[in-house]
């Protein structure tokens, strides 16, 4: 398999998140998983994005969300960086799934989607690293 990388940015705007979607879902159909991998991923990102827009900028529909994919001979790796207000690390706890309240949930999604979550806090925002071993 050889190495591929694909970019895009957009604004965030909940309306976006449709054509970030398929983009994902278009590069992930170059790599042997299953039709449900695929799919917890795409969501996974989308919540990942939905994270951003609600908790990193506030609800603010004109920033900067960048996310850079790069399909690997061992893995894929997701990159989703933003610009916006850093959470404290102890929110981004899961909590357990059978809690009944609202919210956490998605990280729970997010990490059921990939083998590996880090968040990195950069000087300016931050960057979700996710990646999908190949097996």
């Amino acid at each position: 398999m050889k190495k591929t990388k694909k970019k895009i940015e957009f604004s965030s705007h909940t309306g976006n998140l449709a054509l970030m979607r398929n983009f994902v879902r278009r590069f992930l159909e170059a790599f042997p998983f299953s039709e449900r991998q695929r799919t917890l991923m795409v969501l996974g990102v989308d919540e990942a994005c939905t994270n951003i827009i609600r908790h990193a900028y506030q609800l603010r529909d004109d920033r900067l969300i960048s996310l850079s994919l790069e399909g690997k001979t061992d893995c894929v790796r997701l990159r989703l960086r933003d610009y916006g207000k850093q959470a404290r690390p102890t929110a981004m706890q899961t909590r357990p799934p059978d809690l009944i309240k609202p919210g956490g949930l998605g990280l729970h999604l997010i990490r059921n989607a990939f083998d590996q979550v880090d968040y990195v806090l950069r000087s300016r925002g931050t960057e979700l690293v996710l990646t999908k071993n190949l097996d």
